[in-house]
């Protein structure tokens, strides 16, 4: 009996020390979330944007254009760097075939210093054209979120 009641005690000691934020508003007018199926690395990593210059260059490295509606011959600034936010480049790895480019963010949340990023799952339907994809997303996240690591999860 003394056992049971020190496991429960040491597994209710160890959730204590999770810190958890969850992500309230997902869309407002400061977030930005740009993704393509081209242009990222080979292996899943993330880099915090600092400034409006890193911001561009990793636009522009990952060969992303902005055409204003109407004339296509001008291409458009883009969003705004947000001064309230952190700015995330997440590249999701190397694909060898179907559609890895993510739609949307359902929610974030950061757990133990891991930001998690609930993003749709997505099948893209059995055999296809063997084609290798390096898929990218820019997003924002709330200042206070202080992360060592980012984690997609796949939902329905």
């Amino acid at each position: 009996m003394i056992r049971l009641f020190v496991l429960c005690l040491v597994i209710l000691t160890s959730c204590t020390n999770m810190t958890t934020v969850k992500s309230q508003n997902i869309q407002n007018e400061d977030d930005i979330f740009i993704s393509e199926s081209q242009g990222g690395t080979g292996t899943p990593e993330f880099t915090i944007i600092q400034n409006e210059q890193d911001f561009r260059k990793a636009i522009n490295k990952n060969q992303f254009q902005l055409i204003e509606t109407g004339n296509e011959s001008t291409v458009a600034k883009g969003p705004g760097f947000p001064k309230n936010k952190k700015v995330v480049l997440y590249n999701l790895g190397t694909f060898r075939s179907g559609d890895h480019r993510i739609s949307e963010i359902k929610n974030m949340a950061v757990k133990n210093n891991v930001l998690i990023v609930e993003v749709p799952y997505y099948e893209s339907g059995g055999m296809e054209i063997q084609m290798i994809s390096n898929p990218w997303m820019i997003f924002t996240v709330p200042l206070d979120y202080q992360f060592n690591s980012v984690e997609l999860k796949y939902s329905k």
